[in-house]
């Protein structure tokens, strides 16, 4: 078995290339196996202070996350968004893997994420704590987390 190769950019530096193939990720998992209908192109993909992670194996894209810079009462904070593993390479530590590599760009920072429900727990090993009640968007269901700074 290879082993995947984590990779990151800017939004500004990514080719056009990788970012069709982590939007094409992104759909099939959220949008098709999910049978999620919602607006996957949402403007932030190419923000200025947005990083892309994603890992690659034999050429293939095969996981993603997203990280934004955002402001809590004009303080930077983060959030971490479209993280998925192709259902061909679960079960082998990549979405840890991806979000270690977003928490470590965060430093002192806070961390937002919207959890699916059965992801909560796996958040939650990483310091992130229920912050709101749950909310149907899409017909998923998810529960908004973050993380305090100073990790």
């Amino acid at each position: 078995m290879a082993t995947a190769t984590l990779k990151r950019s800017w939004a500004s530096d990514l080719s056009t290339a990788t970012l069709y193939e982590l939007l094409k990720l992104r759909v099939e998992v959220f949008v098709v196996e999910q049978s999620s209908a919602y607006p996957e192109l949402d403007g932030r993909d190419l923000l200025t202070e947005t990083r892309h992670f994603w890992l690659e194996e034999n050429g293939q894209v095969i996981g993603t996350c997203r990280l934004v810079e955002e402001y809590d009462e004009e303080r930077k904070s983060y959030r971490i968004g479209r993280l998925c593993t192709s259902p061909t390479a679960r079960n082998r530590g990549h979405t840890t893997r991806l979000l270690q590599a977003a928490l470590a760009e965060t430093g002192s920072s806070s961390c937002r994420i919207n959890a699916q429900v059965y992801l909560v727990d796996l958040y939650a090993k990483h310091g992130f704590k229920p912050e709101g009640a749950e909310y149907t968007e899409a017909g998923t269901t998810y529960v908004p987390m973050r993380r305090a700074g100073g990790y």
